[in-house]
């Protein structure tokens, strides 16, 4: 199993992924970021995020999530020491036990209504601070890097 599981994600200010499960994230302005900080790594997803994403993940291991998959094994058969989990909501979820570290890039939208970061109930978890990685000053955009503390 990978000593680093990160969850990747580009969020509203009111903590939302997408607009609806199949939309193409045109919104988002730190895919140039995201490819740097995956390539060469695993990418765990759900099939629609794949769908959205796929002309993205070139030079990448992507392995698409289904319904009746356990993460358990899905991540004991990954032989990185790294690897990223990229959405969508619901496998945010499912991968929350595991997770290490949480990369969170907040944008300047409010949608109202859509794709939660986490779609289901998640345990509280304390998280701390690592790193600011500047995306686009002009717009305040910026991903927030945080390591799980230990449950």
């Amino acid at each position: 199993m990978p000593s680093e599981i990160i969850l990747i994600a580009a969020v509203t200010l009111d903590g939302f992924i997408a607009r609806h499960s199949s939309e193409i994230t045109k919104w988002t302005k730190d895919l140039p970021l995201f490819k740097e900080q995956t390539m060469g790594h695993p990418v765990i997803m759900g099939s629609n995020t794949f769908h959205t994403l796929s002309n993205e993940l070139v030079g990448r291991e992507v392995v698409v999530v289904h319904r009746n998959d356990d993460p358990r094994e899905i991540l004991q058969k990954v032989k990185s020491q790294k690897c990223f989990i990229a959405g969508g909501g619901k496998i945010y979820s499912r991968f929350y036990p595991f997770l290490t570290h949480l990369y969170i890039t907040p944008h300047p939208y409010v949608f109202g209504k859509g794709v939660k970061l986490f779609s289901d109930i998640v345990n509280e978890a304390e998280v701390v601070f690592e790193n600011l990685i500047q995306v686009n000053k002009n717009k305040g955009i910026y991903q927030y890097q945080y390591k799980v503390k230990q449950k």
